[in-house]
């Protein structure tokens, strides 16, 4: 694959990048104020082994600007569709299955966490018109940074991506996640009902790759792996999490066995960034979608999600003036 260094245990990762990055974001820095030095170096040393580094992870060339403080981090989930096809997703191997950008303000008030959906229509460079997720497949992370930076016109500080195989690892070293469901469906032989559920490894699975079940696929999808990342962000920072260093030290290794990250983004790096949103709770962990403007079809047939441009105008300014929770406050989904 373009842009990233081979491993034999670790292919074409999967949406997990979006806990793994955000709760070690969010939590490792809680974890570190609450556990002896010896062995937050020992985490540290866990972490900086088991994850992979990207060798390059982003493109050459012009690139936007830094935002003074703030921070944009890049979640690439894919998989290579090994061993899912006959459970009924069918989706083409090698492309970005998930696209998150985690954006931490300069005050580290909050954490804003929108969602990219991978249908979006948008000019690729180099390859002209096409959906987005389609970045992944040509050109590896490096175009997909590049994509995604030309479309909003801001810089990507940091990216990461995880094998959806750490998925259920993830969830099951927090003794499960629990999620809001807005509605009743069942999918790969979990059922769920409205309201909170309980899950495990394998039905947290289900929950987040489920799009059949619903009228509006993927937009329900997307809503539910945002409900499923307020899950994950409030058991890292439940009081269960952090009294027991036995779980913390298997959250961390679930989430860095699977990982793979650009080369700043280090245990050092993480932790810092996390001790500065030392004071964020999950209540100011704030998703949402990047404003799209229905459907159409292509050329070639492809049916694909239409990017509401004005609204994402309005999105970049706020990004890169760093005044994302005006821009919610003035646009609500």
């Amino acid at each position: 694959m373009p842009g990233r260094r081979a491993t034999p245990r670790r292919r074409r990762p999967f949406l997990v990048a979006l806990v793994a990055t955000l709760g070690s974001l969010v939590g490792i820095a809680a974890v570190i104020a609450v556990v002896a030095s010896v062995f937050v170096g020992g985490l540290a040393r866990s972490y900086d082994r088991e994850s992979d580094t990207i060798a390059e992870p982003f493109p050459t060339g012009t690139r936007p600007a830094t935002t003074d403080g703030a921070e944009n981090i890049l979640l690439i989930g894919s998989d290579s569709r090994k061993g899912l096809a006959q459970q009924g997703d069918t989706a083409a191997g090698g492309r970005s299955d998930t696209l998150m950008l985690a954006h931490v303000p300069a005050d580290r008030k909050a954490v804003y966490l929108m969602s990219i959906m991978r249908d979006s229509w948008v000019d690729v460079p180099g390859h002209g018109n096409a959906k987005i997720n389609a970045a992944y497949s040509w050109g590896g992370i490096p175009l997909t940074v590049q994509t995604v930076e030309q479309l909003l016109d801001v810089r990507i500080d940091h990216v990461a991506e995880i094998d959806m195989r750490g998925f259920g690892a993830v969830t099951d070293a927090l003794g499960g996640v629990t999620v809001q469901s807005t509605q009743d469906f069942t999918a790969r032989g979990h059922h769920f009902t409205v309201g909170a559920n309980r899950l495990d490894g394998d039905a947290a699975l289900a929950f987040v790759r489920e799009r059949y079940a619903f009228a509006d696929a993927d937009h329900t999808r997307v809503r539910n792996q945002q409900a499923f990342m307020r899950g994950i962000v409030d058991g890292v920072l439940s009081k269960g999490t952090m009294t027991d260093p036995g779980r913390i030290q298997d959250f961390v290794a679930a989430t860095s066995g699977y990982l793979a990250v650009d080369p700043g983004l280090d245990f050092r790096t993480i932790a810092g960034l996390g001790w500065s949103l030392r004071g964020v709770r999950p209540a100011d962990l704030q998703t949402f979608t990047m404003p799209t403007a229905g459907g159409g079809t292509s050329a070639d047939g492809q049916s694909y999600v239409a990017v509401n441009t004005v609204a994402v105008q309005a999105l970049s300014s706020a990004l890169r003036s760093d005044d994302l929770g005006r821009w919610l406050q003035e646009n609500p989904q």
